[in-house]
């Protein structure tokens, strides 16, 4: 039995991201000993269908990892559906998962801190996920450090901590509203977390993303962070239905190994400062930008 946590990787139609993806992933130290499952989905309409099937021709030669298995889908599930049916099924057979979309490329430490995190905070009740991507911040920030609720850029939980996803975003809505957590769930106003929930309860976006963090919030749950970002998102160039182009989430990948010694399971005030400051110093720049848009192609049915 492979000790490595199965790589989820969820495509649609854009080959060239997916390769790109897939690449770095195969630079990866860890690559050749991990499984990697490809969800792909199947095209919204007749005119997506030529892209879908040249992704799909790319994914059927893969190699360079212990396994590769493909699943394509015969119908389109939209982002929503099939990250929540894909994680819930892989995590029926493995106690860990890592999580990719199709645009995001990995430092090659990028496997490795994420095994090494999920073995050093398996029996954590306290730790939700692992998180590979960080904000290009201003502050220098730990090497490693923990904040409230979960996030969507390059993750990783454990079968423990899927099972407290909780679908129903109305039911999030009043249990933030209720608990008086507002305020705190968007970073102090920093950020409209609240107002994308909103949204998916009215069936303006099919956020899978916003619900998992909503749903960690409210369990008091943390998820660790790099303080030097291992995935560099690659899909901000209006190749995505609702993405807009930007460079303002832009990061350097970092190219050396994450030290997890000596990590305390505590929140990070620096950190939370600092993720504060770059929402509310960008937040003009990054409205102009498409941030809302940008942010609610992770965050919606956009497939």
């Amino acid at each position: 039995m492979n000790r490595l946590a199965p790589i989820i990787l969820f495509t649609y139609n854009r080959p060239k991201h997916t390769q790109h993806t897939v690449e770095a992933l195969i630079n990866n130290h860890l690559s050749k000993e991990s499984d990697l499952i490809i969800y792909s989905d199947g095209a919204r309409t007749p005119k997506q269908r030529q892209k879908v099937d040249k992704v799909r021709k790319y994914l059927s030669k893969i190699t360079g990892f212990h396994s590769v298995k493909l699943i394509h889908r015969s119908h389109n599930f939209g982002l929503a559906k099939s990250i929540i049916q894909g994680i819930t099924e892989v995590l029926q057979q493995s106690e860990r998962v890592i999580v990719l979309e199709d645009d995001m490329i990995t430092s090659p430490y990028f496997l490795t801190y994420m095994n090494d995190a999920l073995d050093q905070f398996a029996k954590d009740e306290r730790v939700i996920s692992i998180h590979g991507y960080v904000y290009p911040v201003e502050q220098e920030l730990p090497e490693a450090f923990f904040i409230p609720g979960a996030d969507c850029w390059g993750w990783a939980t454990w079968r423990r901590g899927w099972e407290i996803f909780n679908s129903n975003g109305q039911y999030l809505l009043d249990e933030l509203t209720r608990q008086g957590l507002l305020q705190s769930f968007d970073f102090n106003g920093a950020y409209p977390y609240s107002q994308m929930l909103k949204e998916q309860i009215e069936g303006e976006n099919d956020s899978w993303a916003v619900r998992w963090y909503a749903s960690a919030f409210l369990h008091k749950k943390l998820t660790l962070y790099p303080g030097c970002s291992l995935v560099h998102n690659i899909g901000n160039d209006n190749s995505g239905t609702h993405c807009g182009e930007s460079g303002s989430l832009d990061v350097e990948l970092n190219e050396n190994p994450i030290n997890l010694k000596n990590i305390k399971v505590e929140v990070s005030p620096i950190a939370l400062a600092a993720f504060e400051k770059f929402f509310k110093k960008n937040k003009s720049n990054l409205s102009l930008n498409g941030i809302v848009t940008l942010a609610k192609k992770y965050l919606r049915n956009f497939w």
